[in-house]
């Protein structure tokens, strides 16, 4: 069920961490992927060792911010191998700021980008997917359902796009398109390098972190790689709408 032989998956934010890891485990279940980025050197890098292991892909920039800049990507994709089955929506950003400081450019940086970006993204890629449907996956949080403190307005962002899953999902199943959402919990990605910046002030957030996952680590993004793909397989053909959690039972806590 999970032989992706034939499909044509897109990957945003696919330069590093979870994008990454998603990008190559599709490929390596038989998918053509296109491995988009808004900085293209770490797409190419990507795709290039993609293709040296055996698997067919291509390396693009995509700019979730940018309308213009997702058409483009997605025409190219198209031109290339004739068809999107399905979109991998897991560009985005993050950033740790206390409640009381949020700013309303903060608030709008975090909004327009992880909201508004993933809106357009499923909008431009509906429009493109053919007559027998497709699958829409969206990157989303824990914390799109138990929201902290000092990530309130990532947390807002987050909640957003949950509910992008679900009013997508009711306005596209008339084309064929599922639409899903693949919620991480704490991932050591990159990404915190931005968050935190101070190595041994991230490590102690880490550590506090793994105390209250009750597998006892935080994940990496290969964790979330296979539930990626399962999703993306005709094992999830009957799922739409609704949120896949994989964080190691840390919102149980």
């Amino acid at each position: 069920m999970t032989d992706l032989t034939n499909t044509v998956a897109v990957v945003t934010g696919a330069g590093t961490g979870i994008g990454e890891a998603i990008a190559r485990a599709l490929a390596t279940a038989g998918a053509r992927v296109a491995v988009t980025n808004r900085s293209p050197e770490p797409a190419t890098a990507v795709r290039d060792d993609i293709v040296a292991q055996g698997g067919d892909a291509i390396a693009l920039r995509l700019d979730i911010s940018s309308r213009d800049s997702i058409a483009e990507g997605l025409d190219a994709v198209i031109s290339q191998y004739g068809r999107i089955d399905v979109m991998v929506n897991n560009a985005g950003i993050s950033g740790e700021i206390p409640f009381m400081d949020v700013t309303g450019d903060d608030w709008d940086r975090m909004l327009d980008t992880n909201g508004l970006g993933t809106l357009m993204c499923m909008q431009e890629v509906a429009k493109r997917m053919a007559p027998d449907g497709g699958k829409i996956i969206n990157l989303t949080s824990i914390t799109g359902r138990q929201a902290n403190p000092t990530f309130a307005h990532y947390s807002a962002s987050k909640f957003a796009i949950n509910s992008l899953i679900q009013s997508g999902a009711r306005a596209l199943a008339s084309r064929n398109i599922t639409v899903m959402g693949l919620a991480p919990g704490i991932v050591a990605t990159p990404l915190w390098n931005g968050v935190v910046a101070d190595d041994e002030a991230r490590a102690a957030k880490m550590a506090a972190y793994e105390k209250r996952i009750l597998l006892r680590r935080v994940s990496v993004s290969d964790d979330l790689a296979p539930a990626a793909v399962f999703l993306a397989s005709s094992g999830a053909d009957y799922m739409t709408g609704h949120v896949m959690t994989v964080d190691g039972g840390l919102v149980l806590v």
